[in-house]
């Protein structure tokens, strides 16, 4: 089946300017890392979409630069629009998701989401993080009872979405017009790989995790094929 990785950009960020290709504390550009996780993930290629040939300098050797339309850029439109465009621009079996503010994503988390789609018939896949705590909700609890609550343990999880990777079959988008069909598989990633980079905090504690801990670590972090760059 052929597979292949789309990381969708726009240069006109407004919470933080420029956050794609902000640069960490040593001068590497966020987008490099999701790039290179892609790149060593198992597919045929990866595409930097984006309306701004700008981008290109930013471009890992191996990712493949694809302009897409400008209105694309608008805050009206969500990721399923893009895809849907992409989809139109690019034929494939299995599309792969993957958005630069999931910098620490493995990519041997985007092959674990490729192989259930792949092979074990889901009909897609996304990674998340797993919420095991009190949770509340307009001055309600969501998952205790307040009287009798029980240990953190006990608790049924929830999961959020991370921005590392969304896994899908072309069918799966086309029938139901959104990246997550009705067979999903759920992949838990650590802390770390979860990370959202939506906020200037959540940058600054990003770079902070890059600096201290993922420099220091070898390629095993990222997964087997990968090599830092």
């Amino acid at each position: 089946m052929k597979k292949v990785a789309m990381i969708p950009i726009k240069l006109n960020n407004e919470r933080i300017p420029g956050k794609n290709v902000k640069c960490f504390s040593d001068g590497i550009p966020l987008i490099n890392l999701i790039q290179n996780a892609c790149l060593h993930a198992d597919v045929d290629k990866v595409y930097v979409y984006c309306s701004s040939e700008g981008i290109k300098e930013y471009l890992v050797s191996g990712v493949e630069f694809l302009k897409r339309p400008q209105y694309l850029d608008s805050d009206s439109s969500n990721c399923n629009d893009i895809i849907r465009e992409f989809i139109k621009q690019v034929d494939s079996d299995i599309y792969v998701v993957s958005h630069a503010t999931g910098p620490f994503t493995r990519s041997l988390s985007i092959n674990t989401c490729i192989e259930k789609v792949e092979t074990e018939g889901y009909d897609s896949a996304f990674l998340a993080k797993r919420i095991q705590e009190f949770l509340w909700s307009e001055g309600k609890t969501i998952n205790f009872d307040i009287q009798n609550f029980p240990r953190t343990q006990d608790l049924t999880p929830v999961y959020s979405e991370t921005p590392g990777a969304y896994v899908f079959l072309k069918e799966t988008f086309l029938k139901y017009d959104r990246r997550v069909g009705i067979n999903p598989y759920i992949h838990e990633v650590s802390e770390i790989e979860s990370r959202d980079i939506d906020y200037p905090e959540d940058f600054l504690i990003a770079d902070a995790i890059y600096t201290e801990i993922i420099k220091s670590m070898d390629s095993s972090y990222w997964g087997d094929k990968y090599e830092k760059r």
